[in-house]
């Protein structure tokens, strides 16, 4: 019996070895995997320090066995997964076999304290299983949630738009665990109003659906029949942001799209509010209104404020790093903007333009164009930044229609340089018709406290103090200080 069992394992090992032969495997990358999932989602809002395990199949559909390079986590920073790989633990497994037609599988967990810092454990928290054999690499992408929040729409929204509707009603943020959007929301026949002291989430990253084609995701659209109204106060400021925040992320641009107040959306206010770290802060459309005050808009892809033909006031509102024109006024519209600072440092684009026409085909031949009347008031307000010209001016009729394009400052900082020249000569006058009263600075004029530092209080010795005109009912700056009654200071900033 002893000798028949030992027999039996004999062969049973030489069956085995006679089946491993280095040539039966393909080795080379020349095949491709197939898995059971692309992303691996752990569906779990994590109220208290815990764990979740979930899998999926690695199948190998072709005619010989595989032998995998490499399996192994990306080690993106902030997450927080194991690995095993058919029986193999480990952020890295090697030499992975799977027979020919049979499948393996890799088992995933997560740990999370929902309570940690957002830099420990953010909103979201992403990683990836990676496979390389050779040249070939291969990836499935892992999703956890790992702070206590109010996830809208839902955690498995990314690219699919989703509309909020409350039959022309209104819908309230308030609580106080932060919201995380995920996706795109398209507020319709409603009034989306966020609390003070709300803080507010976005992913991004790239997405891809019928309605919008390829688009970098976190979207909040009104419709013409929505609204946003963003309530903040000085002591508990509303901020919108991307939810990357970890430390080489908490100030990145582009994390996600932007605001679009769409064509008609009227009644959008935001008050003691910031929106930083998008392709582009807010997008009012044709016909769309907007009022903001006290407000701050910043490190974009694109610009911060973008008027397409629209109404726009703003008032106490700060206007900075962003790598395009910081606020961009086209097709015409009626755009007011009192004690505003509007910096742009270190790109090759202004910091204010403005014109009452848009080409739909190519700008320098404009064959199918589309104008509009502009009308602009800016009282109190600097623009400036490190090129020669901060203001850009785009008139279809060459200024033989005043009324198409009546623009006029006061009281304001800007540099102009080129402007009073270019254009045949359009703007010479700019300084005796739109900008009369206004003080044309340089880069030697003390003005910013550092804006190498992104700081735009005024500096002790700033050519903004104090020349500033009055305006009854804007009687504090953006950090709620008061104004001097009979002369304040230009900006949204007051020196103290």
């Amino acid at each position: 019996m002893k000798f028949t069992y030992l027999f039996g394992i004999a062969l049973l090992g030489l069956a085995f070895f006679s089946c491993d032969k280095q040539g039966d495997f393909i080795t080379d990358g020349n095949f491709t995997l197939e898995f059971s999932l692309d992303t691996l989602r752990f569906d779990t809002v994590f109220t208290e320090l815990g764990s979740a395990t979930r899998s999926f199949k690695v199948y190998n559909r072709n005619d010989r066995p595989v032998r995998i390079g490499k399996v192994s986590l990306a080690g993106t920073a902030g997450a927080k997964f194991r690995m095993n790989v058919d029986g193999s633990p480990g952020d890295e497994v090697e030499g992975v076999e799977i027979w020919e037609n049979d499948s393996v599988y890799v088992f995933v967990e997560v740990t999370i304290d929902p309570d940690q810092p957002l830099s420990v454990s953010p909103f979201v928290i992403e990683d990836k299983v990676v496979f390389e054999t050779g040249d070939k690499r291969q990836e499935v992408r892992l999703e956890a949630w790992g702070q206590n929040a109010n996830y809208y729409p839902s955690r498995f929204n990314k690219g699919v738009p989703v509309q909020l509707s409350c039959n022309n009603g209104t819908f309230v943020w308030d609580d106080p665990k932060p919201y995380v959007i995920y996706g795109e929301i398209f507020i319709d026949s409603c009034a989306l109003e966020v609390a003070a002291g709300t803080q507010i989430y976005v992913h991004g990253g790239i997405a891809r659906n019928d309605l919008l084609g390829v688009f970098n995701d976190g979207i909040i659209w009104t419709l013409e029949n929505g609204s946003l109204r963003l309530l903040g106060t000085r002591e508990n400021p509303i901020v919108i942001q991307g939810d990357r925040l970890e430390e080489p992320f908490r100030e990145q641009p582009g994390q996600w799209q932007g605001i679009v107040l769409g064509k008609g959306s009227k009644g959008n206010v935001m008050e003691w509010t910031t929106v930083k770290n998008a392709i582009f802060s807010v997008y009012a459309d044709s016909l769309a209104e907007l009022t903001a005050r006290n407000s701050r808009f910043y490190n974009t892809n694109s610009s911060g404020i973008i008027g397409f033909h629209s109404t726009i006031r703003l008032e106490n509102c700060l206007v900075y790093n962003n790598l395009n024109t910081s606020v961009q006024l086209i097709l015409g519209g009626d755009y007011t903007l009192d004690y505003c600072t509007v910096a742009s440092y270190g790109v090759d684009a202004s910091a204010i333009s403005m014109s009452n026409f848009f080409c739909y085909d190519d700008f320098l031949n404009c064959q199918i164009l589309e104008e509009n009347p502009l009308r602009a008031r800016f009282r109190n307000c600097i623009f400036f930044g490190s090129r020669r010209d901060e203001v850009s001016l785009s008139d279809l009729y060459a200024g033989q229609n005043p009324n198409a394009f009546d623009v006029e400052f006061r009281n304001c900082i800007v540099r102009a340089d080129r402007l009073l020249d270019q254009q045949d000569g359009l703007y010479a006058d700019f300084f005796e018709k739109q900008c009369a009263t206004c003080i044309n600075a340089t880069r030697d004029d003390a003005l910013f406290a550092d804006p190498n530092e992104d700081d735009y209080h005024l500096d002790t010795l700033s050519i903004a103090e104090g020349m500033a005109l009055p305006i009854p009912g804007i009687e504090i700056d953006l950090e709620g200080n008061l104004r001097d009654g009979a002369a304040p200071d230009i900006g949204c900033f007051e020196y103290q």
